[in-house]
C-alpha cells in the first residue's frame, strides 16, 4: 500500500496582523457557509469545494509567472508547486465526482462559485500575495479538519466504506483492494501538504524563512494518468 504520511491535526497559524486576522475571517465565514449547505453531506461537499480549491494554485503560478518574466529572475520553485497543487486538487475533485455524483443544482453552484471565487482571489493575489497565500493556508486547515470528520463519519458506519475509485488507486498507487477511506486518508495528506506549503509562502513573502522540515509530505502520486478528465 502506497505510503500515508501522518498529519499533524494541531497546526494552525495564530494571525498575528491585520492580512492574517482577513484571511481567517474569510475562512471562517466561507467554513459557515459550507457547513450550513452540505451539513455532514461530505462526499457532495468535497466535489464543490475542490472545483474551488483548485483555483489559487493555478492562479499563484500565473501570476508568479509573469512576475518573474517582468523581472527577469527565477522564481525559486514556487510555479512548479503551484501547478502541483493546482493539479493535485484537480484530482481530489475527479475522484469525488466518482464517490458523490453531483446534481444539477450542484453544478449551477460549483459553476457559479468557481467564477466568484476566481475573479476574488485574482483581485487579492494582485492586491496581496501574501494575504492570499495565507488564505489558502488557512482554506487548507479547514479541509485538514473536515477530512478528518468524513474519516470519524466511516469509522462510525454512517457513511459507507465502498472501493476506491479506479482513478485514486491509480493516483496515489494505492492496491487494488484500497477503500474509500484510504482515500480520504491520502487527500488529507494531501490538504496538510498544502497547508503547510502557503502558509511558508505567506511566511516567505512577509519576510520569515521556512523550515522545511515543517511541511507536512506529500503520499505518493503517479507521474502520469491515464484518466484526468
Amino acid at each position: 500500500m502506497t505510503f500515508i504520511p501522518d498529519v499533524d491535526l494541531g497546526v494552525h497559524h495564530r494571525p498575528t496582523d491585520l492580512s492574517d486576522r482577513v484571511a481567517l475571517g474569510a475562512t471562517k465565514v466561507l467554513r459557515f457557509i459550507a457547513d450550513t449547505f452540505f451539513a455532514q453531506r461530505y462526499g457532495h461537499r468535497a466535489v464543490v469545494l475542490e472545483t474551488v480549491a483548485a483555483v489559487p494554485g493555478m492562479v499563484g503560478a500565473m501570476l508568479t509567472h509573469l512576475r518573474c518574466l517582468r523581472l527577469m529572475r527565477g522564481d525559486d520553485g514556487w510555479i512548479r508547486t503551484l501547478m502541483e497543487e493546482a493539479e493535485n486538487e484537480r484530482m481530489h475533485l475527479m475522484t469525488f465526482i466518482e464517490v458523490a455524483k453531483p446534481t444539477l443544482f450542484e453544478r449551477m453552484v460549483i459553476l457559479g462559485a468557481q467564477w466568484i471565487f476566481y475573479l476574488g482571489f485574482f483581485g487579492l493575489y494582485l492586491v496581496s500575495a501574501r494575504t492570499a497565500h495565507r488564505l489558502v493556508g488557512y482554506f487548507e486547515e479547514e479541509a485538514v479538519i473536515s477530512y478528518t470528520h468524513y474519516l470519524a463519519e466511516i469509522d462510525e458506519g454512517r457513511s459507507p466504506n465502498g472501493p476506491a475509485p479506479a482513478i485514486a488507486r491509480h493516483y496515489w498507487k494505492l492496491p487494488p483492494e484500497a477503500t474509500l477511506r484510504d482515500v480520504v486518508l491520502v487527500v488529507r495528506a494531501d490538504e496538510a501538504h498544502h497547508r503547510d506549503v502557503n502558509h511558508g509562502f505567506a511566511g516567505e513573502l512577509g519576510g520569515k524563512p521556512v523550515d522545511s522540515a515543517t511541511i507536512a509530505p506529500y503520499p505518493a502520486h503517479a507521474e502520469e494518468l491515464t484518466h484526468s478528465g
